[in-house]
């Protein structure tokens, strides 16, 4: 039995021992589609099974529905998150290039890198990738060529907006704590030229391994700085929730990039929908099933960005949101 086979039998024992298809032919035409990335909960169960629990997985499913694909009918899925351990995803990713998928999506700009080093012919459709371009995923937005394209995050032009309403939450002169991972300098680089054009000074902690979190939020706390900002989402997907909570423990008040990271705790982010890209991905994928090649389908960049405020974060931490910024916000988390 080869590995579709097999997919294909789970499944139908999940659904109460329906057979599995009859034919070659009707083999054939379902579609076997991997996922890797992040997860906000770190582990491989929330991106699997017939009801998922990880939100960007239930959106990339729910996009497919609207173009017509059933799961389990026309297509199955596989995924794999690194557990907030990036150094895990080339192996990862050769794991499922070994499964010969239709195609992988890929959840960030590092699980696509890995993809793209694992596999030249297999198509990855990127969903939120930070800098494509920069990270050699493809050669151009409008002209991807190779075998990777899909969404960009555009977190990075995000991140003087960013700062700006932290530091609205926040005012005065004390320094804001900026958390990086040292595998996206280019994250740093921007906060810093935002940071020196408004006058504004940041305390730089780069993150060499996630083990560093919690001494990185203490010494910041230490210093005195008025704020947190996370940049590199992705990465620390998984460790959300123990940063949110480092965080309110030292009374910091936090921005962070994506809805999922505040949902796990944080005060605030602003950021692209991320639910709306994985929806989006799924166009990709679906062309890409028709025939259509990867390198012909330029990088779309996000339309819907959104300011989400936790205020049950803000109670903790003793801390009141100007109405301004309640006014502003697409979502206030009770």
């Amino acid at each position: 039995m080869n590995r579709r086979d097999a997919l294909l039998a789970s499944f139908g024992a999940a659904v109460g021992g329906a057979p599995p298809l009859a034919s070659a032919q009707d083999v054939r035409k379902v579609y076997h589609i991997a996922t890797l990335g992040f997860g906000v909960s770190g582990a491989e169960s929330g991106a699997t099974g017939l009801r998922p629990t990880d939100k960007s997985i239930i959106a990339f499913r729910g996009g497919m529905r609207d173009l017509g694909y059933r799961h389990g009918e026309h297509f199955v899925t596989e995924s794999r998150v690194d557990g907030g351990r990036p150094e895990r995803l080339p192996a990862l990713a050769a794991e499922l290039v070994r499964q010969q998928p239709d195609v992988i999506v890929a959840g960030g700009g590092l699980p696509a890198v890995a993809l793209k080093q694992a596999t030249s012919t297999i198509p990855i459709v990127m969903a939120a990738s930070v800098d494509p371009v920069g990270q050699g995923l493809v050669q151009s937005l409008a002209r991807p060529g190779g075998n990777v394209t899909g969404m960009s995050l555009q977190s990075t032009d995000t991140i003087g907006k960013r700062l700006e309403l932290l530091k609205e939450l926040v005012p005065g002169a004390a320094p804001v704590a900026v958390l990086w991972y040292r595998a996206d300098p280019l994250d740093w680089q921007v906060a810093e030229a935002a940071a020196r054009s408004r006058g504004w000074k940041l305390l730089s902690f780069e993150l060499r391994d996630v083990g560093e979190i919690e001494a990185a939020i203490k010494t910041a706390a230490a210093a005195r700085a008025s704020g947190l900002l996370v940049l590199g989402g992705g990465v620390l997907f998984a460790h959300a929730k123990r940063i949110a909570e480092l965080a309110a423990s030292q009374r910091l008040p936090s921005m962070f990039t994506l809805r999922p990271l505040v949902e796990a705790g944080g005060l605030m982010s602003h950021g692209a929908d991320l639910n709306d890209i994985w929806r989006r991905a799924a166009t990709f994928v679906d062309k890409i099933l028709r025939g259509a090649k990867p390198g012909d389908l330029p990088v779309e960049q996000p339309t819907r960005f959104e300011l989400v405020i936790n205020l049950k974060t803000a109670r903790a931490i003793g801390l009141t949101i100007p109405r301004s910024l309640l006014l502003r916000a697409d979502e206030a988390i009770q």
